[in-house]
Formats: structure tokens, sequence, C-alpha cells
């Protein structure tokens, strides 16, 4: 599974409390979701459509009710002791679910006359209409009779749905009936329409009043699967002569940035165990090198986890470097992920808005890839938008100030700190950066700015990339 952990809020301090929303579809809250929802599965087959419904199901309830995909993932792959096969099936399913999420709420509101309950019921009920809808290529994933069969299956065959089965079916049948119709009347509402809550859609409105059409529609494309080529190890030129030998197929996007053509399991990948590449979007690959790095440098990575830039900034050069997160479980993958490439670093638990861990020593180069909202990498973490309340943006921003204000302190003279969003949010991104430079009397140098999502859609396949952005500031020298 690829690498697509998003920077959270969690990376450098504790996430501010959140109301949940006064409504949703049939005038209430979110459904419920019970603490643990057991399987109780009986009579289905672990390699069946109906058990990966069942696992989705459970992963769209645990979304509903506040936990991100990737955990409610772990948890549920962690119960039901799933093969790989299975687990690759759920996690399909559900990212697909969603980011049909608006579209298939709506279908639900018009077609039953209550909120179908328990929440794994209606998880069940979305991810099933998902797999009936068409994707962006006009495809089905499975044939419609098929899904009907083993959403009923799965349905009859669990404890907490099995009262609901001939429900489970009319729905499915009337939508496979009248679909089109339905389908017209539910892209009137803008959150089924666009498949974001109301808010997002009237923020990237006002952000981006010429392309926020084409900002949304990318954060509901599948993303490209991109490699970084360990320039230690090998060059972009053999390695992707490496990868055609095994039969994957590849163009390049950047100067060491592999974009394959047909995503597979890293396990697939040669030479990835030994440390040869590293999945990493082609937007995010442009950190390390314009913190200019130079042998000897003392660094920070600050908010680090899973570390990829972290190893990136050791690819590029022998630096004495600390690997800052305040997220213990996440700097494990850290470890990870420098014992793989056989890369060494200084890893540190700490939180980046506050001085107890720093030694009291500057640095000479500090990369802050602060906490944001992570709409500019929707597409890789389609649960975000869900789970983000519009009064997020604000209180992120304000964390990251602090963060960078903090930061800079640490920072040596004449030295230069790189400031990362995954934000497409001018609050989070240029505004923040225009008042950070104000406030210290920063230095700003040559950066990318915002950087829009771009996918094959939208600009030609050797540009694509996640919705970054990125300022750099250097500190004067002291007089």
């Amino acid at each position: 599974m690829q690498d697509t952990t998003r920077k959270t809020l969690s990376l450098s301090s504790p996430r501010p409390q959140r109301s949940r929303p006064a409504q949703r579809p049939y005038g209430g809250t979110r459904p419920a979701v019970p603490e643990k929802p057991a399987p109780e599965l009986t009579d289905i087959r672990a390699d069946s459509l109906a058990y990966a419904l069942t696992g989705a199901a459970q992963a769209i309830a645990a979304v509903l009710e506040g936990t991100a995909l990737p955990q409610a993932l772990t948890d549920i792959f962690t119960r039901l002791q799933a093969s790989p096969q299975a687990r690759g099936a759920i996690q399909d399913i559900a990212y697909r679910s969603m980011r049909q999420l608006g579209r298939t709420e709506a279908l639900l509101q018009i077609m039953t006359s209550k909120k179908p309950e328990p929440a794994l019921l209606y998880g069940l009920l979305c991810a099933s209409l998902t797999l009936l809808m068409r994707d962006a290529d006009q495809e089905l994933a499975y044939e419609p009779f098929v899904v009907v069969d083993q959403a009923v299956s799965a349905a009859a065959s669990n404890g907490h749905m099995v009262f609901a089965k001939g429900m489970v079916n009319a729905v499915l049948r009337r939508f496979l009936r009248e679909q089109d119709e339905l389908l017209r009347l539910v892209v009137k509402q803008p959150a089924a329409r666009w498949n974001y809550p109301q808010w997002w859609v009237d923020q990237a409105r006002s952000a981006y009043p010429e392309q926020w059409e084409t900002i949304l529609d990318a954060g509901n494309q599948q993303p490209p699967m991109t490699l970084r080529v360990n320039q230690r190890r090998t060059d972009c030129d053999s390695y992707q002569r490496q990868l055609a030998a095994a039969g994957l197929e590849s163009v390049k996007i950047g100067p060491a940035a592999l974009k394959l053509l047909r995503p597979v399991p890293v396990q697939q990948i040669p030479g990835f165990a030994e440390g040869l590449s590293s999945v990493q979007d082609a937007a995010a690959q442009l950190a390390a090198p314009l913190l200019d790095v130079q042998n000897g440098m003392r660094v920070l990575d600050a908010c680090a986890a899973p570390g990829g830039k972290t190893c990136h900034l050791l690819e590029l050069a022998d630096l004495d470097l600390t690997a800052l997160d305040a997220d213990a479980v996440r700097l494990a993958r850290v470890h990870d992920n420098l014992q793989r490439l056989q890369l060494k670093a200084r890893v540190q638990r700490g939180d980046a808005s506050r001085s107890d861990w720093w030694d009291q020593r500057p640095y000479d180069r500090i990369l802050a890839d602060v906490p944001c909202t992570a709409s500019g990498v929707v597409r890789r973490h389609p649960d975000s938008r869900w789970l983000r309340r519009k009064t997020d943006t604000a209180q992120l921003a304000a964390l990251s100030a602090r963060i960078l204000d903090n930061l800079w302190r640490m920072l040596a003279p004449g030295g230069k700190m790189l400031m990362v969003t995954c934000s497409v949010w001018p609050a989070e991104s240029e505004a923040q950066a225009a008042a950070f430079a104000a406030r210290h009397q920063a230095i700003r140098l040559d950066a990318p700015g915002q950087l829009l999502p771009e996918t094959g859609k939208t600009s030609d396949t050797h540009n694509e990339h996640d919705g970054l952005f990125y300022a750099l500031f250097q500190k004067p020298e002291q007089s």
C-alpha cells in the first residue's frame, strides 16, 4: 500500500475541539457507530465481494463518526485478520465510496423514508451505490447484478443487518431502474454534484473563481503512483529501465520522479525493499532541493512523519539531521523509512510549537511542513473533506503561525527555512507566508508558491502532482 499519510494537526499539537455538524441528510446527525462493530460474519467467503462490502461499510461508518480512513481500515483489517487480497478489495471500495459520498447520501435521502440504521447498514448502502455508479471513465467496477446479490448477502450474513436484507435489495434495484432520473435530481445539489461538503465548494469558488471546478474535479480522481529515485544508489534513467524490465511502464515527471502508468503494491516494485526508490508525489519532491542543503549542515525537519522529506534530504547530502514529530506512532514510520533506505538521522519526539526538546543549537536549514486541512491532497485522502469543518482552516492557520514563529528563532543567521503546506486554501498558504515575512522581516526567496493539483485530465501526463504550497525564507545576517 502506498504511503499516502497526510500531514494533519496531530503532527505538532493536540487537535483543537470542533463541533459535529448541525445536521446531515434526513435532518439528523451522523449515524452512530458502535465502539467496536464486530464483523459477526457467517457463511460468507473471505474472498467474496460481500465480505469486502462489509469491511468497507465498517470503514465508512467509522469515518462518518470522525475516524480517519487509514486508521479505520487498520482497525478493521486487524479485527478481520483479513488476507492481503481482502484488504485490497476493502480499501479500494472504501476509497471509492469516500469520493462519492456526497452523491450516495443524497440518493439515500431520496430513496428511503428515514435514515437507514444502524451505521453499518448505512455504510453498506453507500458502498453498494458507489459500485453501481460509473467512474470517471464510464466504467463499472462490477456487474450490477453481482453488486446487488453480494450486498444482500452481506446484509444477510451479518447480525447487525440481517433484518434489512429486503430493504437493501429494494433500494439498489430501484436505483438501477431509475438511476438516470435519480442522478438528475441529486446533482442539482452542489454537495452531490461535486462530492464535497457545501462549505468546501463555496470556499473553493471564493478562492479560485476561474479554477474552482477543475480543483474540485481533480480531488475526485484516483492519484498517480509516483516514485522518488534514490540518487545515492542509482539514477533516474537506469532505474526506469529496471522498472521496464519488470513490466512496469513509467514516465519521468521530475529530476528524480517517475510516475508509474499502472499503480502496483510496493512489493512488486524492483529494488523498493532495498531502498532504490520511495513513493512520493512529484510536488512533495520539490521540498528537499529547495532547501539547498550541503554536506555537514545542521538541519531540522519539523513535523517529519512519515519521513519522506527527511529521507529525500539525506539522499541529497550528508547532514546532521533531526526528524521531529509529536506522534510517537508515526515516528515509527520515520525509523522504518530510514532503515529501508540505509540512512541515519536523529529521530525525536517533540511539539514543533514548543522548544522543550531543543538543545539551543541553531539550525542551518529548517523544513517546516506545517499542519493544514490537507485540501491539496484530497484525492489521496478523500475522507478528509468529510472530517474537516469550515472552522478548521482558521484554527490550523493559527497553530501553523505559532510553529513558524517558534522555529524561526531556532534558525541560524543566514539560514533558510522552507514553509510547506498541502493546502490550497490561501489562509493556510500565501496569506500565512506573507504575514510571517512581515512579522519577522524575513527575506523571501524564490519558491513555487501555490501549486494547484494537476491530473492527466487537466494537463499532460508529465505534470501530475498534488496541490502544495512552498515559501522559502532566509534569516538576515546579524549586523
